[in-house]
């Protein structure tokens, strides 16, 4: 409870200087630009199945290690979303330091911060925001993905996006991840000073150009694949085929082939 009541006020019980606070903000940082990155790399898989859904239902398989276990584990899908599920709890739980404790010190830090009229101070407010939102959307999410890795596929998450009216959730999940993790990742360079070089204010310039970029790019692409999956979903839907296991294109022709074969040898 102490270490608890030191991290938040910065000073020990007996009243002097903690370093913890600066401890807490490493683990931040660390667990932020993990999540930030995770997410853009999550975002790109994702997005598979603009290419096809041969290359989505490839892609998943990988990541259930189907190059180790014949078939691919969903196991291994729902232990690394664990896994994320736990360092998205941490992330959390340092980023409620920062907030404010009550409605009334929410006014005065706005009041302050429309008084300054500072850009970055606005950027804080978008992510303390979106860091709130996340941590609902989030949690269904990966409650979601850890209880159904066995269903993660062309046909299965596009009926889970339409059939099970999970799109709305997605469309918010999606605009606030991107918002928090640009901002997260432009306030991380900003913080330890990583890009500053000999003109630190030409710098966070270029570096919000930058955030602009990749935040624009995610969405473009989220929202894509956001309405490729739907689309897929609204004809299983229209088709009666909802809840059907996709069967990958190449393994219907092989099987077609060996057919025709074993009767023209016959």
């Amino acid at each position: 409870m102490s270490d608890l009541i030191e991290g938040y006020l910065g000073k020990t019980v007996e009243g002097k200087k903690s370093r913890l606070p600066a401890k807490l903000d490493y683990i931040q940082s660390f667990t932020g630009g993990f999540l930030a990155l995770f997410m853009w790399a999550h975002m790109l898989l994702v997005s598979s199945i603009l290419i096809s859904k041969d290359f989505m239902y490839t892609v998943t398989k990988l990541l259930e290690g189907s190059f180790i276990f014949e078939g691919g584990n969903p196991l291994l899908v729902t232990i690394a979303a664990a896994v994320i599920f736990v360092v998205f709890i941490v992330h959390a739980a340092m980023g409620m330091r920062k907030l404010p404790g009550n409605f009334k010190q929410y006014q005065v830090i706005r009041a302050h911060a429309k008084s300054m009229g500072h850009d970055d101070t606005k950027l804080w407010f978008t992510q303390a925001f979106t860091g709130f939102a996340m941590f609902f959307l989030g949690s269904v999410h990966l409650y979601i993905i850890m209880t159904n890795s066995a269903d993660i596929g062309p046909y299965e998450s596009s009926d889970r996006v339409w059939s099970e009216y999970m799109w709305p959730l997605y469309i918010l999940l999606l605009l606030a991840v991107e918002f928090h993790g640009t901002i997260g990742l432009y306030r991380l360079c900003v913080k330890w000073g990583w890009f500053d070089g000999e003109n630190p204010r030409e710098t966070r310039k270029a570096l919000k150009k930058v955030k602009w970029a990749l935040t624009v790019f995610f969405l473009v692409l989220g929202f894509a694949s956001l309405a490729a999956y739907m689309k897929i979903g609204m004809e299983n839907a229209k088709n009666g085929t909802v809840g059907q296991k996709y069967t990958p294109t190449a393994k219907v022709m092989e099987f077609n082939i060996t057919n025709k074969s074993v009767r023209g040898i016959a």
